[in-house]
């Protein structure tokens, strides 16, 4: 059990842009000396680092642009978004483990200016996990939107709803990332209205249901609990961590499972964060939800029992919980889902823009539609 044995005590960021004029390489080092300036630490403290396996910038290299030396402990998480909250977990249990004492968890990116993920499926090769996008591909199902549609599509057909719905999470982001001054979206806050007069990407879907496209690079620092407690800021303590995957479960286009209207590999995660910590909803005091798409972040609401099958968007319409204080990713910046587990320790910290009063438990997920993972960070104490 990693629970309590770990926190994450420094995080760093590159500026959110859409060209950023840089190398991912020298985004990634930038973030990871920021982190470490945070944390207090330098590079020769760290002796571990973990990364999402579609990043262009190996560990050996980020650690050698940022004057990092020896490694005891290096790692990579697959499927994408959804392995955001897991380098944290692996992080974690090398600390805990006792196979590393600092552990640098970094993402970074072009994802606007070079290989952009909403231009869809180019030039893949031939691939085991590929062949379930070729029963949609000759369809036209080519984009992250198109597959995302089939699901939300079903979504609204299952409990009765309007397109519109979705407009609730929009809207809650940008109004949190308009006085968010590290946000894309700073300044720019939009109505249900603007929602709903948006274009349609792939219906049910529309441009404002979309997360944005990114240039930028975000690291997070971790290190065992009794270590935090000597260093600069207030530890962000691993209360619970949780990697999921579901039965019939495949990279964003999961037809073929008995229902399609919701998240079951968030489910698996939810169970887990849940029976590990001895927490539940009504014990979180802010969450960050992996919003690359609207209908997912009221399916997260559902599978981990904030409301009812069905019930979340008159859960987010309601404010009924703190949710994606940073802007999230349509509204801050689109970092795979790293900036919102950062958003969730500045919460813990007392020093997020969007500040929680006195908040003491987080709940941060990962990318959905693809396997999955999950934390919850609390305060020391």
């Amino acid at each position: 059990m990693i629970g309590g044995t770990a926190a994450v005590v420094g995080i760093g960021a590159t500026a959110f842009t859409k060209d950023s004029g840089r190398s991912e390489l020298a985004l990634a080092a930038e973030a990871v000396r920021a982190a470490l300036d945070d944390a207090g630490l330098g590079p020769g403290d760290v002796d571990g680092m973990v990364t999402f396996t579609m990043d262009t910038s190996p560990e050996i290299t980020v650690a050698q642009a940022a004057g990092i030396g020896e490694l005891t402990f290096f790692s990579r998480v697959h499927y994408g978004g959804g392995a955001a909250c897991a380098t944290v977990q692996q992080a974690a249990l090398a600390v805990t483990a006792g196979i590393a004492d600092v552990v640098v968890c970094y993402r970074a990116f072009n994802e606007r200016s070079g290989r952009r993920f909403g231009a869809g499926v180019q030039g893949r090769e031939p691939s085991a996990e590929g062949v379930a996008l070729g029963w949609g591909l000759p369809y036209g199902l080519l984009t992250p939107a198109s597959w995302a549609a089939m699901g939300a599509r079903r979504y609204l057909h299952e409990y009765g709803l309007e397109p519109e719905v979705f407009g609730h999470v929009a809207v809650t982001d940008r109004r949190h990332a308009a006085t968010n001054p590290a946000a894309y979206f700073h300044g720019r806050p939009i109505t249900l209205a603007d929602h709903a007069a948006s274009r349609w990407i792939a219906e049910p879907l529309r441009l404002l249901d979309c997360c944005q496209e990114t240039d930028g690079g975000q690291a997070l620092v971790v290190t065992s609990l009794e270590r935090a407690r000597t260093l600069r800021h207030p530890p962000a303590v691993v209360v619970a961590a949780a990697q999921g995957a579901g039965r019939a479960q495949e990279q964003m286009t999961s037809y073929y499972r008995d229902d399609i209207e919701g998240l079951p590999e968030m489910g698996v995660v939810a169970r887990q964060l849940w029976g590990s910590s001895g927490l539940g909803p009504a014990d979180m005091d802010v969450a960050v939800l992996y919003d690359h798409f609207t209908p997912y972040v009221l399916m997260q609401l559902e599978e981990f029992g904030f409301c009812g099958p069905g019930e979340g968007a008159a859960f987010v319409a309601a404010d009924a919980l703190p949710l994606n204080t940073h802007g999230g990713q349509l509204g801050e910046a689109y970092l795979h889902g790293m900036n919102g587990i950062a958003e969730a320790v500045r919460q813990l910290r007392g020093t997020a823009v969007n500040q929680v009063p006195d908040a003491s438990r987080a709940l941060v997920t990962a990318g959905t539609g693809v396997p999955t993972s999950g934390l919850l960070l609390g305060a020391d104490g």
